[in-house]
């Protein structure tokens, strides 16, 4: 069966190079691509028989995590990953917190977006290693956030802790099932929690805040 994907970024070099990774997987079908948020949502209000959406966060007029939160209201079906060159903590936790279903760089090769895309499909979240390392970085300096009640909101079991910690070292679901002696599908369960727990986390301006003073 073949999976449905639309691409939106603004940048026409880097959708054919998306597109050329995909090629390589007979079951990946590019349906359309868009040149920015406002773009995409027109094309998928027209065809919302997508399965996932690649999704760039810098785009004029509707940028990718406007698009996102538009996209998971009206068709909460479609998975989101977003694919950016950016991997500064700001945009991670403002596409997680719109509903995107994972996160990986635009460097990813071939095979590890195929990856990232499958296993998101299967419930899991596409989350390369230093996008895992820096939300560690986030979850371990708690006291950095003021309020109680938004440590409380991002707070992992040390379960989840260890999955994070195995995937910023970049161990696909396997490895790290072997290694935590757990099963893929409790793996891919833990990475579901980790994504649910910043989404409920909503105090971007607090982040912000401990960074502007070097706490974080």
């Amino acid at each position: 069966m073949n999976l449905k994907i639309a691409i939106a970024d603004d940048n026409s070099f880097l959708i054919s190079a998306v597109k050329e990774k995909l090629s390589f997987f007979k079951e990946l079908e590019v349906k359309f691509t868009a040149f920015n948020g406002h773009d995409l949502l027109t094309k998928i209000d027209e065809n919302h028989n997508i399965d996932v959406i690649l999704m760039d966060i810098e785009m004029p007029v509707l940028n990718g995590i406007e698009a996102t939160e538009v996209v998971k209201k009206r068709y909460p079906h479609i998975k989101i990953i977003m694919l950016t060159v950016f991997d500064n903590d700001e945009n991670i936790f403002n596409a997680i917190k719109a509903g995107a279903d994972g996160y990986l760089l635009k460097e990813v090769n071939a095979k590890d977006l195929y990856n990232g895309i499958k296993e998101t499909l299967n419930g899991g979240a596409a989350m390369n290693p230093s996008i895992a390392m820096k939300t560690l970085k986030l979850l371990r300096n708690p006291l950095n956030i003021e309020k109680s009640q938004d440590i409380e909101n991002i707070k992992l079991t040390t379960r989840e802790v260890n999955v994070l910690e195995q995937l910023s070292k970049g161990l696909s679901y396997g490895l790290i099932a072997d290694n935590l002696i757990l099963s893929v599908g409790t793996v891919r369960k833990h990475i579901e929690n980790i994504y649910k727990k910043l989404q409920v986390h909503n105090k971007i301006e607090a982040i912000q805040k401990a960074k502007k003073n070097n706490l974080i």
